[in-house]
């Protein structure tokens, strides 16, 4: 007995670890879409998308610049044959004749150079693949805030089904400890004779009917919380309590707010810096011409010395295959333009649609929202004439079991469409490209 009772003690200790271990966070709406935008992973990924387009753009105005290249050079050379086709012959002042000087020992070689080339024309290459590095900069900052508009729209939906999980329970905590006073009021009378044991079983299942539904609604809402917060980076043991309790207040909408959607503007210098490379790749059909200059120091040992060699000239290349080559080059950019500009005329009708769309949305749930409301009040006001009914015998446990359920649903269907509102509202704001200028001021 003393060896359970410790075995007991141990367990009851490290569920208290378990409990107190959670870190209990109270988080508003706008609290868990600016930690999104700032924390989370897809904000960095943006952001390093970003860092990398001005890393391409940096890499293209460099070429611009001209290149500057310093080598030097040791060598000991062995056996060398070395022909300096020079006069070697040396006169003798006494004899009058010329005698052959003796071939010099060539060992070393010993060479220095600086060349520096500057690019002069090059088929405007270089000036239109700056411009469309440039063009690709813009149109990944533009898809960062489409990101991020995504990013908030999805933490609102989040926190929203969070906030639906804890109306959930609380409505249906709230049904559970009615139905278990009336299993005990049925228990009572069907000990006493005055009610069916059919009638008290009806009562037992809906009370475990009811038990299973909250913890499935617990077990929902602790994934929602487990979910939210790894997106957050939270710690993983954080529960997250939502705050806010003005959902469903009706939004005025503005029919005036302008559309500025991120995506069609991504969309837009894409097709920009596709027919940039256009003309990128048409450069192939110039020669390209450069200015160059040098210096040259040279040490032959025993033979040659050659110092401030230095030389200056323009070159010139010029590949003919290109004329022929270049042309399927030509025809992918002007193919990869085409599809850009029909992509996004199908974005553009996609993104009218989806704005209407939600707005009708909008409109119905407001809508839905007055019904509900009503719903639950007839909903109460039923399961009262039924219970009084039921009292007075006129109804049967099957009626007043309906009851209780229509009025669990419609305080939930209430519940939910507070929540939806406010859902639609932010999914219109999305859809206009307005949604995270109402959280980043």
């Amino acid at each position: 007995m003393k060896f359970k009772s410790l075995l007991l003690a141990a367990f009851l200790l490290s569920g208290f670890k378990i409990v107190f271990a959670q870190e209990v966070t109270n988080l508003s709406l706008e609290q868990a879409v600016e930690m999104a935008l700032n924390n989370s992973d897809q904000s960095k990924i943006s952001a390093a998308q970003i860092k990398t387009a001005q890393a391409q753009l940096n890499v293209s105005r460099n070429n611009q610049y001209p290149d500057f290249d310093i080598s030097g050079q040791y060598m000991y050379l062995t056996n060398a044959d070395v022909d300096l086709r020079l006069d070697t012959q040396e006169s003798d002042p006494e004899e009058g004749e010329a005698n052959p000087a003796g071939t010099p020992n060539i060992d070393l070689l010993l060479l220095g150079q600086a060349n520096i080339s500057l690019p002069l024309f090059a088929g405007f290459k270089i000036k239109n693949s700056i411009k469309a590095s440039e063009n690709l900069f813009k149109a990944a900052s533009f898809k960062a805030k489409s990101d991020d508009e995504q990013l908030a729209l999805q933490t609102i939906l989040d926190y929203l089904n969070l906030y639906k999980a804890d109306q959930t329970i609380a409505l249906v905590k709230e049904n559970l400890k009615s139905t278990q006073q009336r299993v005990k009021d049925f228990s009572a009378m069907e000990e006493n004779g005055l009610l069916a044991r059919n009638d008290l079983l009806k009562a037992q299942l809906q009370e475990s009917n009811v038990g299973i539904t909250l913890e499935e609604a617990i077990k929902n809402r602790n994934i929602l919380s487990y979910k939210l917060a790894v997106v957050l980076k939270l710690p993983e043991n954080t529960v997250i309590n939502t705050t806010n309790t003005q959902f469903g207040i009706i939004q005025e909408l503005n029919s005036t707010d302008t559309i500025s959607r991120s995506d069609l503007e991504a969309l837009h210098y894409q097709e920009k810096a596709a027919e940039n490379q256009i003309k990128v790749a048409q450069s192939n059909y110039y020669p390209s011409i450069s200015l160059s200059g040098g210096y040259i120091a040279l040490d032959l040992n025993n033979a040659l010395t050659v110092r401030n060699a230095m030389n200056i000239g323009v070159g010139l290349s010029y590949n003919l295959a290109n004329i022929f080559k270049n042309k399927g080059d030509v025809k992918v950019a002007e193919s990869r333009v085409e599809e850009l500009k029909y992509t996004l005329d199908q974005a553009s009708d996609q993104v009218k649609f989806q704005i209407e769309n939600s707005r009708q949305e909008y409109e119905l749930e407001l809508n839905k929202f007055q019904v509900y409301t009503k719903s639950e009040e007839q909903a109460i006001e039923n399961y009262r004439i039924v219970k009084d009914k039921y009292d007075n015998g006129l109804v049967d446990t099957n009626d007043l079991l309906e009851a209780d359920i229509q009025q669990l649903q419609a305080k939930i269907n209430l519940a939910f469409s507070r929540a939806n509102i406010t859902q639609k509202y932010y999914e219109l704001l999305s859809a206009k490209g307005q949604l995270t200028n109402q959280f980043i001021q």
